[in-house]
């Protein structure tokens, strides 16, 4: 059993990412924080350690409960992973779905890019 893994990996293997690569990504552009810094890709994370993820409007808290470097089922997220998010940043989230976009439906509001060339082709003729 591994007792350090790489936070990219973790991420990946957990299910927050779905490739490595877009976990490595986040971590460079400063969106996973341990100890309210940013982290590397590269950063070890062991079992206990708390990071956040942000990915707006909501900043998720998680703590490790068991460190693993392969892929998990779904399923199983649960055992290696603790979800210690505040009530108060969920709701932000809740408060959004219910704003909602709503899209238009087409020949309604402003004219798409394509629809005014379309009209503008129409008045020139």
């Amino acid at each position: 059993m591994e007792s350090e893994v790489r936070t990219d990996k973790y991420l990946w293997a957990i299910r927050l990412y779905k490739t490595r690569s877009l976990a490595a990504e986040d971590c460079k552009k400063g969106r996973i924080l341990f100890e309210n810094r940013s982290l590397k890709p590269s950063h070890p994370l062991k079992n206990g350690d708390v990071f956040k993820v942000v990915k707006m409007p909501v900043t998720y808290t998680y703590r490790i409960l068991q460190i693993t470097g392969k892929r998990l089922g779904a399923k199983l997220v649960g055992k290696y992973l603790e979800d210690i998010t505040p009530e108060k940043d969920l709701e932000i989230l809740e408060i959004q779905k219910k704003m909602g976009f709503k899209p238009r439906k087409t020949g309604t509001g402003r004219p798409t890019k394509k629809e005014r060339r379309d009209l503008d082709q129409f008045f020139e003729e």
